[in-house]
């Protein structure tokens, strides 16, 4: 459900399509924090990776449909994270979206012709982001960082080969849905209130959740999906909801209700280079 020691200027780097918050307040220079500066570091990492396997897309008419839903997420969830949160479409087999360390919110444009609607596309980034509020993928990475000091050396273990090693660990790591459940749990409870915050619907992961429940097996993708655990989680987000009209009342939870998602079939992409 889905990352970079001296940041190389994301925000000047000349993707025409990159999605950026300008609201952090930490957004200029280096964070005060370790931590962040190496979620910073670590993000970057995984930012080349992906770009030296020409997967960022710089320029493609999907950046379109996919701006008005980040742009909503981007202003709800900033306050919770001290870093500027960034959107990338990234080419991959399999509908998917992943975030890194460091704000980078990663999403498959397969992902893009997968949802049915703007509520699943929503719920699926909020769920991906809060892993990043959570700082999941860090201790991901914390994990990670002692199976590379033993394969390589304590020596090494912060330096440029080391990182880079973790890097491509780690984006593995996010691409198997590595997390625990308790992990993925949270994510879906701190996922649905920014979708609540952002203006969209929060049901939509439930109705993403109940088809993957209803689907045969093999039928549908891996994304954010748990077997077989998916009703457990369905339950827990209908409890989460009802549990707070406050925040959830306003939303329809009748699949009926949702707000079609529409995407130009084969849309030209550039990668960057």
């Amino acid at each position: 459900m889905v990352r970079r020691i001296v940041l190389i200027g994301l925000a000047s780097v000349p993707l025409s399509g990159v999605l950026a918050s300008s609201a952090a307040g930490t957004a200029a220079g280096q964070p005060a924090d370790q931590q962040l500066q190496e979620e910073q570091q670590l993000g970057t990492e995984a930012f080349n990776e992906l770009k030296a396997k020409r997967e960022i897309i710089t320029t493609s008419p999907l950046y379109d449909s996919l701006k008005p839903v980040a742009a909503d997420i981007i202003r709800a969830a900033q306050p919770r994270y001290a870093l500027p949160i960034k959107f990338y479409l990234v080419h991959e087999p399999q509908p998917n979206a992943f975030a890194t360390p460091g704000g980078n919110v990663y999403v498959v444009d397969e992902l893009l012709y997968f949802v049915k609607n703007d509520e699943e596309l929503a719920g699926t980034i909020c769920h991906e982001l809060a892993h990043t509020i959570h700082h999941d993928s860090m201790e991901l990475a914390e994990k990670q960082k002692e199976i590379i000091k033993r394969e390589l050396g304590a020596a090494v273990v912060l330096g440029p080969t080391a990182r880079h090693a973790l890097a491509i660990a780690l984006l593995g790591k996010l691409h198997s849905l590595s997390y625990s459940r308790d992990v993925e749990a949270r994510a879906d409870l701190t996922g649905s209130d920014i979708c609540a915050a952002a203006g969209h619907n929060p049901w939509g992961l439930v109705w993403l959740f109940t088809e993957f429940k209803n689907a045969a097996p093999g039928q549908m993708p891996s994304l954010l999906s748990d077997h077989p655990n998916d009703q457990a989680r369905i339950d827990a987000l209908t409890q989460h909801f009802a549990a707070n009209p406050a925040v959830f009342g306003r939303f329809s939870q009748d699949p009926k209700s949702a707000t079609a998602f529409a995407v130009p079939k084969n849309a030209s992409v550039v990668f960057l280079r």
